[in-house]
């Protein structure tokens, strides 16, 4: 308020030395136009305008007192410490966009690749075998997994002398995730293949789960003569869905993503997984998708699997199976009805969708050359719910 005063007491001060300045201006020219009267009119003429100067100064004075004071300084950012303490940040700290600090089953790798004007980072875990037989195999998981869930075939495999390398491909798991980067199948095939480049293999059979089983197709179709054999686990994909299912934009994708809890992912796994069941075995395979709910990166996860959807959708391979050359063994339980966007139809075209009996016989129709191992009673995940039956269709059929 002082202050306000002092500025607005000078601002009078300066007006007054105006109201001099012009007084004498003023009165040199009545001077010099009327020397006879000049002397009485000088005279009235102060006296106007000093009582005019006086007037102004009290006017200025009193705004100066009835000034309201000033509003109070924005109030400085809290300190890092009282930011971290905030419930938002609270969350458990193995859940962030990048699984930073959850632990895998073994030792992860990363690998940074220049991709589309940008670095990403691939995780990937190579794990060597006790008594080497000189093959490796690669693992490609599903939409809803990362590569931590392979943890079971992955011991399998290496028990029995195979090198296993098994990554998060990016939007998923412990890999980037970048929120303006064209994901498609190619692109992951490529980048699968850098790293194999860096792990100093040649030659790989490849299994791919679900999501998985579309990106190992599209990788043995791209690199042909890197791959000795080809193992589809319940791959979706093998029907085209954007044929009858409503195409839904990204950004629905990601409204439906941001609407997720808890329940809402053991329910879907319920119900389209496991046939209504559940065993607390399972919640070991929805850790990372049920923690990373809480945490603040969660936005950047969901629009990565937003993005990632759109490519399941617009991205068939079905179409392409006839032109696999490499020997390829589908693996398919019987109970499965996995079909994305199956809530999108009418009930009666919903009941035809992810018909895996079906779909596994035409796939294998298709496929020049496949075997097809068929396994009742069981959904979408055989390495699940029948390790036995499954891991020995693995180990009759992988070199």
């Amino acid at each position: 308020m002082l202050r306000s005063m002092l500025d607005l007491q000078r601002a009078g001060d300066v007006l007054a030395i105006a109201a001099g300045i012009h007084l004498r201006t003023s009165c040199h020219r009545l001077r010099t136009r009327t020397p006879a009267r000049s002397s009485a009119t000088v005279r009235v003429m102060s006296v106007l305008l000093r009582s005019s100067v006086l007037g102004l100064l009290s006017t200025v004075l009193a705004c100066a007192q009835a000034q309201p004071p000033p509003a109070a300084a924005p109030a400085p950012p809290p300190p890092a410490a009282a930011v971290a303490s905030s419930p938002a940040r609270a969350a458990d700290p193995r859940f962030d966009a990048e699984l930073s600090a959850y632990s895998y089953p073994f030792p992860v790798r990363f690998l940074e690749i220049p991709s589309q004007h940008q670095t990403v980072k691939m995780a990937y875990m190579d794990v060597p075998a006790a008594q080497p037989n000189g093959h490796t195999v690669l693992l490609l998981h599903g939409k809803n997994f990362p590569a931590s869930s392979w943890e079971p075939t992955i011991r399998f495999l290496s028990a029995r002398g195979y090198r296993v390398i098994a990554p998060d491909q990016i939007g998923f798991g412990k890999s980037s995730k970048p929120a303006h980067y064209q994901y498609s199948f190619q692109q992951f095939a490529r980048n699968t293949d850098t790293v194999l480049d860096a792990a100093g293999v040649a030659r790989v059979s490849v299994v791919g789960h679900s999501m998985g089983g579309m990106l190992a197709t599209r990788y043995a179709l791209t690199y042909p003569d890197r791959v000795e054999k080809l193992v589809l686990v319940n791959p979706i994909g093998l029907e085209d869905w954007k044929t009858v299912v409503p195409y839904h934009s990204i950004d629905q994708w990601y409204e439906q993503e941001k609407k997720a809890t808890p329940d809402s992912i053991r329910e879907y796994q319920r119900n389209s997984y496991y046939g209504g069941t559940w065993k607390p075995e399972y919640e070991r395979l929805i850790e990372t998708s049920i923690g990373v709910l809480g945490h603040p990166d969660y936005p950047k996860v969901a629009w990565a699997s937003a993005l990632i959807y759109d490519m399941i959708y617009t991205q068939p391979v079905v179409y392409e199976f006839p032109r696999l050359k490499v020997p390829t063994l589908l693996v398919i339980g019987q109970r499965d009805r996995t079909a994305l966007g199956r809530a999108w139809v009418a009930k009666d075209v919903a009941a035809t969708l992810g018909d895996y009996p079906v779909l596994g016989k035409r796939a294998a129709a298709a496929i020049p050359g496949a075997l097809l191992v068929e396994i009742p009673g069981v959904g979408h995940l055989p390495q699940v719910e029948a390790f036995e039956a499954y891991s020995q269709a693995l180990a009759h059929f992988l070199p």
